[in-house]
């Protein structure tokens, strides 16, 4: 069987969902992998039960794929994200997929946070792993701003840490990036990416304070709370109040949060 076809695995997440929109169409045969054991009806993809936990599942998914891009990531257990990776990667030499494009985040080499530092693992296993690979770092993606804000404003004030700069990406916009160096050839040792195979990072148009982002997103939402900037002590507070979270000179995004919040709270 010839490896023409790409593979979105998180196929069903917040990025996911956008990748596999824009891989329609795009000229190879498209994959998409899931936990569900029901699958949907869709003449467009070929949907493929898995778990990466375990690995279950990935030779029958992975055979005939020629690039993988990988989008999924579990926050709630964040610790099962590298045997995850390391299963993908391990299926993948398996069935000689030539190119992985990994989604991580900007600040993942800065920030001490767990997940941060679990992202960063992920980057240091596709280098080692011996496939060609092409790795994105991008900023917050609105919906997931939106979630945050949705569950801290059941709460009287809405926290969110002092002194601390964003810079949200339209997810959709990151997808399109994602799907583009997936039909091109991996990053690995290619300019600019020097031999490391991380290509110039993804941000959004526009940095702001946390506490605007919140601000911003109780008046679209026509609710009412104080919003409470707090201090975040020690190495990961300074971290982020550095503006680790933010990449100014990759500012390619072109949807801001005004709009993301217009359209959000239209539907």
């Amino acid at each position: 069987m010839e490896n023409d076809a790409i593979m979105v695995t998180g196929a069903t997440g917040v990025l996911g969902r956008e990748v596999l929109d824009r891989a329609r169409g795009a000229g190879p045969p498209v994959r998409a992998l899931t936990r569900k054991t029901v699958l949907p009806d869709d003449s467009e993809v070929a949907w493929f039960t898995g778990d990466l936990t375990i690995g279950a599942g990935l030779d029958e998914a992975f055979a005939g794929v020629r690039t993988i891009i990988h989008c999924a990531s579990d926050v709630r257990h964040v610790k099962n994200d590298i045997p995850a990776f390391e299963h993908l990667l391990a299926a993948a030499l398996r069935a000689g997929v030539e190119h992985v494009v990994n989604i991580s985040i900007v600040g993942v080499d800065r920030i001490p946070y767990s997940y941060y530092r679990i992202k960063l693992e992920g980057e240091r296993l596709l280098a080692a792993s011996g496939i060609g690979w092409t790795n994105l770092r991008a900023t917050q993606f609105p919906d997931l701003l939106d979630r945050a804000f949705g569950v801290m404003s059941k709460l009287p004030v809405v926290i969110v840490p002092s002194g601390t700069d964003c810079q949200p990406v339209h997810q959709g916009e990151v997808a399109d990036r994602l799907l583009e160096l997936a039909l091109g050839d991996a990053a690995t040792g290619a300019p600019p990416a020097g031999g490391w195979g991380r290509v110039p990072d993804l941000a959004g148009p526009t940095v702001y304070r946390a506490d605007r982002l919140a601000k911003d997103w109780l008046r679209a939402a026509g609710k009412r709370r104080p919003v409470l900037p707090v201090f975040i002590p020690g190495k990961l507070g300074a971290a982020i109040r550095s503006g680790a979270l933010t990449a100014p000179d990759r500012a390619a995004g072109k949807r801001t949060w005004e709009e993301y919040l217009a359209e959000r709270f239209a539907r």
